[in-house]
């Protein structure tokens, strides 16, 4: 299991309010939807395949005192998109919160990838921005408030070779952030975090290779891979009053490895 920080956050930070996480059965999802209970927010947990471990995370949530329920939906889809927010709506009367985080990273060299390859990850990290949001939206402008996360990558700042796809996903994140940000103020705030490097389930079959990791760690400059929990805190940061005047926002949570406004 990822480290986790020892820092409480307060009880009240999100109390009444909802969230939907997406890709939360593990991960940085997972640790963003415990992060939220902790912090009061009921929580809905979005998951594609993983049923056991979405429920594992839904009851976790609930010993933080909160409500929560596990939604299974393909987030690229526009009618799994809706039916999640309607799911939530009916269970919960409101969406307060949504954290964009589903996401996979596949690639290949430019000459071998396939269009379907191309496709599932524009789909799966891009695409669902998009079905998430408008699904998502309506219902928090009529309540006047609102914040949305995107969780991109170091990956859509600087490219990744052989991994074009990814950062292309990445990158139009992004944008869409600052695009989205400006057409739903005053209301809603919309930000994103760019992590590095994270000890995730999606990495560590690279990670393998001992010296590659050595690499790794070598080239951040604070000589550490963030764990899942760094980037939940950083999330929920984001997501709360404590950010009240921040929208539009890319938040780099790298150790230092990509330095950019």
């Amino acid at each position: 299991m990822s480290e986790v920080v020892g820092i409480k956050l307060p009880s009240e930070l999100f109390k009444g309010q909802t969230a939907i996480v997406t890709g939360a059965s593990r991960g940085v999802g997972k640790a963003t939807a415990l992060r939220l209970a902790e912090a009061g927010a009921n929580v809905v947990v979005n998951y594609l395949k993983e049923k056991e471990r979405a429920e594992e995370v839904v009851k976790m949530c609930e010993e933080q005192g909160v409500r929560a329920i596990s939604v299974q939906g393909d987030t690229s889809v526009w009618e799994d998109a809706k039916r999640i927010a309607e799911t939530t709506l009916r269970e919960f009367g409101k969406i307060d919160l949504l954290v964009i985080n589903a996401g996979i990273w596949q690639g290949a060299p430019i000459e071998e990838m396939s269009e379907e390859t191309w496709d599932r990850v524009l789909n799966t990290n891009l695409k669902s921005a998009w079905a998430m949001s408008k699904a998502c939206v309506p219902t928090m402008k009529k309540q006047e408030k609102g914040a949305i996360v995107l969780v991109s990558s170091t990956a859509g700042q600087r490219g990744e070779a052989n991994y074009s796809n990814y950062a292309a996903s990445k990158g139009g994140q992004i944008s869409f952030t600052k695009a989205l940000a400006t057409e739903l103020a005053p209301k809603i705030r919309v930000n994103c975090v760019a992590p590095g490097w994270i000890e995730t389930a999606m990495v560590r079959p690279v990670f393998q290779d001992e010296e590659y990791k050595r690499k790794v760690i070598d080239s951040i400059p604070l000589k550490r891979v963030a764990t899942t929990d760094d980037i939940a805190l950083s999330i929920c940061f984001l997501l709360s009053d404590w950010a009240r005047h921040i929208t539009g926002e890319i938040l780099n949570i790298n150790g230092g490895t990509v330095l950019c406004g």
